[in-house]
C-alpha cells in the first residue's frame, strides 16, 4: 500500500520536515554523483554493525561475487578489507539515517515522510519533531544492530526514523483517514482507510518480515519495528491533543 494523502491539514509550516527532506535529497544526490556510485559514502557513513561492535578490529568482508573466466561466469569468494572509518563508529547510528540505497528507496521514504511528517511536527512543534526524528532514528539503528551485531553489511536509510514518525502519527491522530493506492496488475485500486488501520497493517507487515526473514535480506526490518514502537511510545507519553483545546481541521475525501 502507498499513501497518497491524509485528511488532516497541518496548521503551521513544517520547517523541520522540509529540512530533513532537503538533507536526505542532498545526500542522495551526492551519492549518485560519486564515481563509485556512492559506495565510499555508504561504507564511511553507513552503520556497519560489526564495526560498531568491534571498533578497534580491522573489518574484513567475505562475499561471493560473479567473475568472468575462460569457462564463463563463475561465483568465487572474495575478501575485502574496509579502510578505517574517519568518524567514530557510534556516530554512524545517526549519519546512516540520511543515506539511501537507490531511487525507489529514496523516493518511497521521502514520500512517506512528506505525507505523515507535517502533522506530527504540527503536534510536537519544530524542536520536538526534530528530537523525535533523530531519537527514533538512532533507536531504529540500534534495533538493527542488536539483531545482527557482527554483520559486515552497511545499513542506510531513513526508514527507521520515518517509522518513528508513523508510530507517533498512529497514536496522535486516531481519527485521521489515509487515501491509499494498492498497485495491482493492470489497474490501480484507490481506497481510504483509518490511519491506525493503514499504519497497523504496515507495522504488521514489517514485523512478519522481520520474524521470517534472515539478516542478509538487505532490508533492516527490525529498524522499522524499533523506530515505530519508539515513536508510538513517545506519542503515548506526550498524549493526544485534548478535546476542546482547539479545532481539529480535516478535509473530507
Amino acid at each position: 500500500m502507498i499513501p497518497l494523502s491524509d485528511n488532516i491539514p497541518s496548521r503551521r509550516t513544517p520547517f523541520v520536515n522540509y529540512i530533513v527532506l532537503a538533507i536526505c535529497t542532498a545526500a542522495f544526490l551526492l551519492q549518485i554523483t560519486q564515481a563509485d556510485s556512492g559506495q565510499s559514502i555508504v561504507q564511511e557513513y553507513g552503520m556497519i554493525p560489526a564495526r560498531l561492535s568491534h571498533p578497534d578490529v580491522e573489518l574484513v568482508i567475505e562475499q561471493n561475487v560473479a567473475v568472468q573466466t575462460s569457462r564463463g561466469i563463475e561465483i568465487v569468494p572474495q575478501r575485502t578489507t574496509l579502510p578505517p572509518s574517519t568518524i567514530p563508529p557510534w556516530l554512524t547510528v545517526l549519519t546512516c539515517i540520511f543515506l539511501h540505497g537507490g531511487w525507489m528507496h529514496f523516493l518511497g521514504n521521502m514520500w512517506f515522510l512528506y505525507v505523515f511528517g507535517d502533522n506530527v511536527e504540527d503536534r510536537l512543534g519544530h524542536i520536538g519533531f526534530a528530537l523525535l526524528y533523530i531519537g527514533t532514528g538512532v533507536i531504529a539503528s540500534l534495533s538493527h544492530w542488536a539483531t545482527g551485531p557482527d554483520s559486515p553489511i552497511p545499513t542506510i536509510g531513513a526508514s527507521g526514523a520515518i517509522a518513528g514518525v508513523m508510530g507517533a502519527y498512529a497514536w496522535l491522530y486516531p481519527h485521521a483517514r489515509v487515501k491509499s493506492i494498492l498497485p495491482i496488475p493492470i489497474f490501480l485500486y484507490v481506497f481510504v482507510l483509518p490511519a491506525p488501520v493503514f499504519l497497523g497493517i504496515w507495522f504488521a507487515m514489517q514485523t512478519f518480515s522481520g520474524v521470517t526473514s534472515n539478516a542478509e535480506t538487505g532490508v533492516a526490518w527490525w529498524a522499522h519495528i524499533g523506530g515505530f514502537i519508539a515513536g508510538a511510545i513517545v506519542a503515548l507519553i506526550i498524549g493526544r491533543t485534548p478535546i476542546g483545546s482547539g479545532p481539529v481541521m480535516e478535509t473530507r475525501f
